[in-house]
């Protein structure tokens, strides 16, 4: 109690705090992102409640991973396999098949959405659908990559575990606000949909690439994502701008 007093009252500690809390919260947009766009394949009357089944565990494992701190910076040291020391941490490990579900997934759904004769399920012979568990089994994979992602960022900038804890409990309710509307917004927006697709290729490539060593600024990724929003905002605003033009054109006593 002393310590987080001590923390309380040390004005570097709220900057550190206020620092992680930003970074927590940008890198919580990419599972945020694949929350979205998986449950909204899921009936209406299931979406909401996955969401935060969904989120939940995502605070569960960081909270989680947080108190095996010294378990995680351990995860950064190359791993010794028969004697033999190998050039891949476990954590690099974890971001590559990590990064590989994540690009399977988004390659699949961007032929999902694309294919315009969607092929029946082999043994079935219905149309291949997502169910609520197969969504929250996916959902707990990707959370596993981003919690580590996470948590190891946060260990980076602060040795402090209860300003991790409360970083990671604000970034994590911020995601909770965030989800529905971002989910309507997607699912009004069919566009979107392939945008945020392409944003998860990205992403995944980029942890693949990092489990290999090869670092990416962040401030590269999240450059790229945003000028691609704002263009199709852009172009969003050019589509309604032209269905107003049509309407008042085809209105009655109009030339």
């Amino acid at each position: 109690m002393e310590n987080i007093m001590a923390l309380a009252a040390d004005p570097t500690a709220w900057v550190a705090l206020a620092t992680l809390v930003a970074l927590e919260v940008v890198l919580g947009i990419d599972n945020l992102i694949f929350i979205s766009i998986l449950t909204n394949k899921l009936p209406e009357h299931q979406r909401a409640r996955a969401r935060r089944i969904g989120i939940g565990l995502a605070l569960i494992m960081r909270l989680g991973l947080l108190g095996t701190i010294a378990l995680i910076v351990r995860a950064t040291a190359p791993i010794e396999l028969f004697g033999q020391t190998l050039f891949l941490s476990w954590r690099d490990v974890i971001l590559i098949a990590g990064g590989l579900f994540l690009v399977w997934k988004a390659t699949k759904e961007i032929h999902h959405s694309v294919d315009p004769d969607p092929h029946p399920d082999f043994l079935s012979g219905r149309e291949a659908g997502l169910g609520f568990s197969a969504a929250i089994a996916q959902i707990l994979v990707l959370d596993l990559v981003f919690s580590i992602d996470s948590i190891i960022t946060a260990v980076g900038m602060t040795p402090h575990v209860p300003i991790m804890v409360v970083a990671v409990i604000v970034a994590v309710a911020v995601m909770l606000l965030a989800a529905e509307p971002l989910s309507r917004f997607i699912q009004k927006n069919p566009t979107l949909v392939m945008l945020a697709l392409a944003f998860l290729l990205m992403i995944g490539m980029t942890l693949i690439a990092e489990g290999f060593g090869a670092h990416i600024p962040k401030g590269y990724i999240y450059a790229a994502m945003a000028f691609s929003v704002l263009v199709e905002m852009l172009n969003m605003l050019a589509r309604r701008a032209h269905q107003r033009r049509t309407a008042v054109k085809a209105a009655p006593g109009k030339a």
